[in-house]
C-alpha cells in the first residue's frame, strides 16, 4: 500500500498553485482590458475617419450611400460586426465624444458596451457625466443603464448648477480631483423599492431601510458606508437621536441623514445644525473632512430652502419618493426643475451694478423734477 504523504508537504504546493493562479489571472485581466481599450479606439477612429469623409461630402444622402458601400466590404472581410447600424454607432461615437485625448483613458476603464449606453443621451454634460462617473466608480453595464434609467444625473445637485459649473466639475473629476458633495447627493431618492404602505410611520421607513440597506445603499451612491442607527446624541442633560449615520469614503466624511415624513420645515435646519456640531465635535477623526447632513423629506419647498442658505451650515435637503410616478413625468419634472434652478443660479450670479443704476436713476428723477419746479418757481418771481 502506497503511504500517504503528510498534509504538511503540501503547503509549498498549494502555495505556489495560487501565486501561479494569480499570475495567470492578473494576465488575463490586463489582456482583455488592452483588448477591450483598443478595440474602443479603432471604432473611434474608424467613426472620426467616415465622419470626416461625409463632411468633406457635404451633400443630402452622401453619408448613407458611403456607409453602405464601405458596410458592404468590411462585412466581406471582418464580419457583421461592421455592418451599417454599427458603422452609424462609431460615427455617433466620434461625433459625441471628439477629443481623443478624453476618450482615449475612458476606454482603459469602459467597454464598449459601456459607450452604447451613452451614446442615445442628447445633453452633452450629461454624456460626460455618466462616462466620468462610470469609469470613477467602476459601474458594470447593467449598473450604468439602471442608473440611466433612473434619470441619476437629473437628480443630482451638480445637474441644477450652471453648466459652466457642471463642466468645470466634470473636467475637476476628469483630471484626478476628488469627488464633491454636489456630485454624491441627489434628489430625490427612490426609495420604492423599501415597498411601504401608502401610510406607514416614520419608524416604518426607518425600519425599511435597514432591512434593505443594500439596496438604499445603492440608491445613495457608491461610497457610503452604513456606521450607526439611532446615534445617541447627548447634549447638557438631553439625549437626542440622530435616525442613521453613514460615512463617504470619497468624500472622507461623516453623512447624517435625518428622515421626515412631512414637509422640509424650518426648524429642521437647527436640529441637524446641532446633530452636525456635536459630530464635529465628538466623532470626526483626524484627516476627516466636517459632517455634512442630509434631510430626506416627503416634500419641500425650492425658496424657503433657497433662502435658509443650507450648503454655508454643510445642509442638504431632498425629497424622497415612497411610490415612483410615471418615468415619463417624473423626467418632465426633473427637467422642469433644473432648468429653473439654473435659470435663478444665473440670475444670482448676475453683478447688481445694473439693478443699482435703475436705482440710481429713478432717485435722481425726483431731484431732477424738483430743480425743474425751483427754477420755475424763481422765474415767477
Amino acid at each position: 500500500m502506497k503511504e500517504k504523504r503528510p498534509a504538511a508537504t503540501l503547503k509549498p504546493h498549494d502555495a505556489l498553485l495560487t501565486e501561479l493562479r494569480g499570475l495567470i489571472e492578473a494576465a488575463r485581466q490586463h489582456v482583455a482590458q488592452t483588448a477591450n481599450a483598443t478595440l474602443t479606439m479603432l471604432y473611434w477612429h474608424v467613426g472620426q475617419r467616415i465622419r470626416r469623409e461625409v463632411l468633406k461630402g457635404g451633400r443630402a444622402g452622401y453619408g448613407e450611400e458611403i456607409l453602405a458601400t464601405l458596410s458592404q466590404e468590411l462585412v466581406k472581410d471582418y464580419g457583421k460586426g461592421f455592418n451599417v447600424s454599427a458603422l452609424t454607432r462609431m460615427v455617433k461615437f466620434a461625433e459625441v465624444f471628439p477629443d481623443e485625448a478624453i476618450v482615449s483613458p475612458l476606454a482603459t476603464q469602459l467597454s464598449w458596451s459601456h459607450f452604447i449606453e451613452i451614446l442615445p443621451l442628447k445633453q452633452p454634460l450629461e454624456r460626460e457625466y455618466y462616462a466620468e462617473l462610470c469609469r470613477v466608480e467602476r459601474w458594470s453595464v447593467r449598473a450604468l443603464r439602471e442608473r440611466i434609467g433612473s434619470q441619476l444625473y437629473l437628480r443630482t445637485a451638480i445637474a441644477k448648477k450652471p453648466e459652466s459649473v457642471v463642466q468645470a466639475e466634470i473636467n475637476h473629476l476628469r483630471a484626478g480631483g476628488q469627488m464633491t458633495p454636489d456630485l454624491v447627493f441627489r434628489d430625490p431618492y427612490m426609495l420604492d423599492f423599501l415597498g411601504l404602505p401608502h401610510d406607514y410611520s416614520e419608524r416604518d421607513l426607518e425600519d425599511a431601510i435597514l432591512r434593505e440597506m443594500e439596496r438604499f445603499l445603492l440608491e445613495l451612491g457608491v461610497g457610503f458606508t452604513f456606521v450607526a442607527r439611532q446615534k445617541r446624541i447627548s447634549v447638557g442633560a438631553d439625549d437626542f437621536y440622530l435616525d442613521l449615520l453613514f460615512y463617504h469614503r470619497h468624500l472622507k466624511r461623516l453623512v447624517a441623514v435625518e428622515l421626515k415624513l412631512e414637509k422640509f420645515q424650518p426648524a429642521h435646519k437647527g436640529q441637524m445644525e446641532l446633530y452636525l456640531r456635536w459630530l464635529d465635535k465628538h466623532d470626526r477623526a483626524s484627516g476627516e473632512e466636517p459632517p455634512i447632513g442630509l434631510i430626506l423629506c416627503a416634500a419641500r419647498d425650492t425658496e424657503q430652502v433657497e433662502l435658509m442658505d443650507l450648503s454655508a451650515s454643510n445642509i442638504r435637503v431632498a425629497e424622497y419618493l415612497a411610490h415612483i410616478p410615471d418615468m415619463k413625468v417624473l423626467q418632465a419634472q426633473l427637467h422642469r426643475a433644473v432648468q429653473m434652478a439654473r435659470e435663478r443660479a444665473t440670475q444670482a450670479a448676475l453683478p447688481p451694478a445694473s439693478g443699482n443704476k435703475a436705482l440710481e436713476v429713478s432717485a435722481a428723477k425726483p431731484k431732477a423734477a424738483r430743480k425743474k419746479k425751483g427754477d420755475a418757481a424763481c422765474a415767477r418771481k
